[in-house]
């Protein structure tokens, strides 16, 4: 948007004088407003209503109905509304100050002189931020009440004409978390602020493209970049040095940009130090490791000629540099200029693994899980009942105000930010942090409402550091990669301190603005044990597979196959059990995508069989997700004692949707028909998610379950668009009931037994021993060109029972039962020749002899 015309700009002051001078009924005055604000931004002003309300996308008192659990419907009429955009509700107060006429003079004026209405409430007033947040709910509620194919709006606006603007924003599509915008110190704009150009385009955005305001689509672009830079760093060092040493060094040269770009140490001071290291890089390792020494305990940094504050924590408690030549720095330098203040953390720690990982780095420019998608789960688990929570302590502080009484109203909002400050989240296989990384970002959210509501009663409270907030300590993590343990770290302090300087500015920040909690541990969260021992052959021999990810070009055909030099070696576990999570309220999380009949294959099979040992009641062919829910539904279930109650209210994970199998629902049903039983309260069956660069696309599935009999929301796919792109749409279509083990409403069909009657009268069908039979139908065809006619005689038609149930996938599957191995070479060698490359790698190291020698 350019610089306003003068005439526009001349409008805009009209309209700024007028509408301050205005007041007493927003009813009269609301439209007007809107009107003139469009026609001063050179915006579309509010459509003529139509009689069919379905085509009312742009207008002023759209329609909406509520619906009400007992069928009943009751209308409601939003003040402006504008589909996929906003939903505007306006109110107008009373100016403080403001006079009644002089009863002497009263025969002295017009016969309607006294016909003064006075508004909602006095502006600046306890009672004006009661009106303010009600209206506030008003919106939302009308958010909830628009169509299902309208989707969410991503703003609520506020308006209180000739006063204020309020700005909220939720850009997950789910309605659940507006909150203010761009943050909470600046979300409301006054009257005289619409002079700003810098609110005049917020404004043009909102109206016209809100999306392009989202903060993490803005900061994709700068963290992707990043991202590659330090991948160039990596690949320099690799060879040189340990994994672990670069990984530590880099993560500490990363923080530092992030801290000069948010002026926890002087601005552009480290970007001046790289500077003058590019010439000079025999001093680069003595520079860096004194700079971090400093960093580490406080005090005078020389080369910068400032103190810095006390930043201690575990990053810089080593602080080895790694010697870099001239072309290196300059690539830190180059990453230093950007704007690292922009970096979004719930993708960061994604890409900074890739870029450390020479198996994943290739990836760099792959898609990363959408925030939309892990927001999806985090709300329902965690933000769901804790809103539930504050709106009932909001419901009990208003009687309260009501009554005077407003030492009791801030111990009750003091008492439920205590309880939101002490509340724990566990993701037990955190990976980089992201899941944890949301929670806590949308913790903070709901932390600033009760703050809001606090500073409404007695002032600015302020965030302090040291004081009561919800910080890092609070979210615990459990992973089995080394690297992604230190990256999550990283993940939530970096996304901490960016919410404490949003919200609070620089002086939030205190000394040391860094803390050792250890609550990301590098531990495995399934299986504990004594020891491991080397599994051997009968002459004693080592036993070793493939390692299940490096693979290499094969000499003729130029195809990927398995490399058979890159083997890891096998393991059996003395004594495995089950492994101790730490204590949680709210446990979330997305565990490794590993089928059934793939867990030895990826795990190995002393891992797989001593995961089936140490939690017997989950069946061998269940996916190994099923041992993380098992293991969540077991502490839900648990009674705990008076001393000691079970802290745990609900669980959340992402699994394939293969859990609504048999092997996978048997686990489920088994705690939902429990004596003391859990209930599902969400649940998604169906649902896209990211295709790995090295796999097929993954559907997966969403449970989130609560103690106890409930009814649930069950959210079911209605549109997908843009799966392919790191800003995808997935609509749901909600609605409520009791959900089965099966993922559905209704009867519990998964629950009914097998009829013996039937028995004998079918059969499992063709059981594959290796993925490398089944062909993408372009791959059949190549296949086929290469033999004679009868060929297409054994490369037929494949579908299992997704296929048949879902969409299916439109594949082939060789078939050379009958055939010895001579016959197939003979008579199909571009067969042959695939199963050689593609399936007997695999076969020779199955731990079943009938597989490996077949």
């Amino acid at each position: 948007m350019s610089e306003l015309p003068q005439e526009n700009k001349e409008k805009l002051d009209k309209l700024i004088t007028d509408a301050m001078a205005s007041g007493g009924s927003e009813l009269a005055n609301y439209g007007i407003f809107i009107e003139r604000l469009c026609n001063a931004l050179n915006l579309p002003p509010p459509d003529f209503a139509s009689a069919e309300n379905q085509f009312n996308d742009y207008v002023l008192e759209r329609r909406v109905d509520f619906k009400h659990p007992d069928g009943s419907r009751t209308a409601g009429r939003i003040d402006c509304y504008k589909r996929g955009c906003f939903v505007l509700e306006a109110k107008q107060s009373v100016k403080r100050g403001a006079k009644k006429p002089d009863a002497d003079q009263l025969h002295l004026l017009p016969e309607d002189a006294l016909q003064q209405k006075a508004g909602h409430a006095k502006q600046g007033t306890r009672q004006w931020d009661q009106v303010m947040l009600a209206a506030r709910k008003q919106a939302e509620d009308y958010a909830r009440a628009l169509p299902v194919e309208h989707g969410y709006p991503p703003f609520l606006l506020i308006a209180d004409i000739g006063n204020v603007i309020e700005v909220y924003a939720d850009f997950s599509g789910q309605g659940k978390n507006y909150a203010h915008f761009p943050d909470r110190r600046s979300y409301r704009i006054a009257m005289e602020d619409l002079r700003q150009e810098e609110i005049q385009k917020r404004l043009t955005a909102i109206w016209n493209d809100p999306h392009s305001l989202d903060p993490t689509k803005r900061s994709a672009e700068v963290t992707r970049d990043i991202a590659e830079r330090l991948a160039r760093i990596a690949k320099r060092l690799e060879g040189k040095h340990d994994p672990k040493d670069v990984a530590e060094f880099l993560m500490r040269c990363l923080f530092t940009m992030f801290a000069e770009d948010v002026e926890l140490i002087p601005k552009h001071s480290f970007e001046e130090l790289l500077e003058g290291l590019k010439d000079r890089p025999d001093a680069f390792v003595p520079a860096m490791e004194n700079l971090w020494k400093v960093m580490d305990e406080g005090g005078y940094e020389p080369r910068m000629m400032t103190p810095l504050k006390r930043f201690n924590g575990s990053l810089f408690k080593r602080r080895t540099a790694l010697p870099l030549d001239g072309e290196g720095i300059h690539e830190l330098w180059v990453a230093a200029k950007r704007t690292w203040a922009d970096v979004e953390p719930a993708i960061f720690g994604t890409l900074l693994e890739r870029a450390l990982d020479p198996r994943e780095r290739s990836k760099l420019g792959a898609h990363y899980t959408p925030r939309a998608y892990v927001e999806r789960l985090v709300v329902p688990t965690i933000i769901e009942p804790l809103r539930a929570e504050w709106e009932t302590v909001q419901s009990a502080v208003q009687e309260k105000l009501a009554a005077g009484k407003f030492n009791d109203a801030r111990q009750l909002i003091d008492g439920f930010h205590h309880r939101l400050c002490t509340i724990r989240v566990l993701d037990p296989a955190c990976g980089t942090g992201n899941f944890l990384y949301v929670s806590l970002e949308l913790l903070k959210k709901l932390e600033g409402e009760t703050l809001e509501a606090l500073e409404n009663i007695e002032g600015d409270v302020g965030l302090s550091f040291q004081g009561e907030t919800v910080n890092p300590s609070q979210f615990y993590g459990l992973e089995i990669n080394p690297r992604a343990v230190a990256i999550a770290d990283l993940v939530l302090w970096i996304g901490f301190i960016k919410w404490q300087l949003k919200t609070s500015g620089l002086n939030a920040i205190s000394e040391p603005i860094l803390h050792a909690y250890g609550t990301i541990r590098h531990q495995d969260a399934i299986l504990a044990y004594d020891r491991k021992e080397l599994r051997r052959d009968e002459q004693g021999k080592p036993l070793s597979r493939w390692d299940g990810v490096t693979k290499k070009l094969h000499p003729i055909t130029g195809e990927d196959i398995p490399d058979p030099d890159a083997t890891v070696e096998l393991y059996d576990y003395v004594n495995p059990r089950i492994a101790d999570w730490p204590e949680a309220e709210f446990i979330v999380g997305n565990p490794p995508f590993i089928g059934g009949g793939q867990m030895r294959a990826e795990l190995g099979d002393g891992y797989a069989e001593a995961c089936w040992k140490g939690r017997p009641l989950v069946q061998p062919k269940a996916d190994f997700v099923m041992h993380f829910w098992d293991e969540a539904a077991r502490r839900l279930a648990s009674k705990g004692t008076a001393k000691e109650p079970n802290p745990l209210r609900r669980f959340g994970f992402i699994t394939t949707n293969s859990i609504t199998q048999t092997f996978s629902r048997r686990g489920i049903e088994r705690y939902l028909s429990a004596k003391e039983p859990i209930s599902l309260v969400f649940a998604v069956p169906d649902h896209p998610w990211m295709k790995a660069a090295d796999k097929a696309a993954v559907r997966i599935a969403m449970t989130v379950a609560e103690k106890g009999e409930h009814e649930g929301v069950l959210a079911e796919t209605v549109r997908e668009d843009g799966l392919n792109t790191d800003t995808p749409r997935v609509d749901l279509e909600k609605r409520g009931g009791k959900i089965s083990g099966k993922l559905a409403i209704g009867a519990n069909i998964g629950a009914a037994t097998g009829l013996q009657a039937n028995n004998s009268l079918s059969s499992n069908g063709v059981m594959l021993a290796g993925a490398g039979f089944i062909l993408p139908p372009e791959k059949a065809n190549s296949l086929c060109r290469m033999g004679p006619q009868e060929i297409e005689e054994h490369v037929l038609d494949y579908r299992n029972g997704r296929d048949i149930a879902q969409k299916p996938r439109g594949v082939k599957v060789i078939d050379l039962f009958g055939l010895s191995a001579q016959e197939a070479e003979l008579r199909f060698p571009s067969l042959y020749q695939h199963l050689l490359i593609n399936v007997k790698p695999e076969r020779d190291h199955n731990n079943r002899q009938s597989f490996r020698e077949r």
